[in-house]
């Protein structure tokens, strides 16, 4: 089948296939300081690394329907810090409570019952169990182009300033993500583990 960007419901398909087709997807659970000092925490499936030198990720915050943005891009532009918590399978319910709607100045680290602790970098706090943690510094953000019928999704680009690795995932100095088997976004609101890896080497020209 072949249809335009919005038109699916006449291709037949119930939903959007977009977010299944690029799938997996790494979870970027980011946790974030407002000016007055609240804390929020909130997954963002739209999320990556762009660049190894400089270390830089990025996320996108787009508006709900009839909905504001997530409370992670006032704060990280009011602050100009984040820091990227890395989701591990046994954190899996813990980062969906974290995505729920609260109002502004709820703490998701105590909604969803999870221990904070501190970074070195930035202000903000980090997900204490979380196999890994990148501290991050807002270098830019970029609005994209404008939907007819609702607000601009914001790209958030961070530079990476501080990296936090439990020690118990790492395996002969290299970060074995079987130990703690991160999750990843697929469609609809399906999830996927990493429980396997396997190599595959390079080509070589002779």
């Amino acid at each position: 089948m072949y249809f335009r960007p919005g038109a699916h419901q006449q291709a037949g398909l119930a939903f959007s296939p977009l977010k299944a087709i690029i799938s997996p997807r790494p979870i970027g659970w980011i946790s974030s300081r407002g000016q007055d000092g609240s804390l929020n925490l909130a997954p963002y499936s739209y999320f990556n690394a762009i660049s190894e030198f400089p270390p830089m990720v990025i996320f996108s915050s787009a508006p709900g329907s009839g909905l504001p943005h997530k409370d992670s891009l006032r704060n990280v532009i009011e602050t100009k810090e984040f820091v990227v918590n890395i989701v591990s399978s046994a954190l899996g319910d813990a980062m969906n409570v974290s995505s729920a709607a609260l109002p502004y100045g709820t703490n998701e680290f105590e909604a969803a019952g999870l221990e904070m602790a501190d970074c070195h970098a930035v202000s903000v706090p980090r997900v204490a169990n979380a196999p890994a943690a990148l501290e991050c510094h807002l270098w830019k953000t970029v609005e994209l182009p404008k939907p007819d019928d609702m607000e601009p999704t914001i790209m958030v680009i961070g530079t990476v300033v501080g990296i936090h690795i439990d020690d118990a995932v790492v395996v002969d100095g290299k970060v074995d993500i079987t130990r703690y088997q991160p999750l990843a976004r697929l469609g609809y609101m399906d999830y996927a583990r990493v429980t396997e890896v396997f190599e595959m080497p390079r080509p070589t020209v002779k």
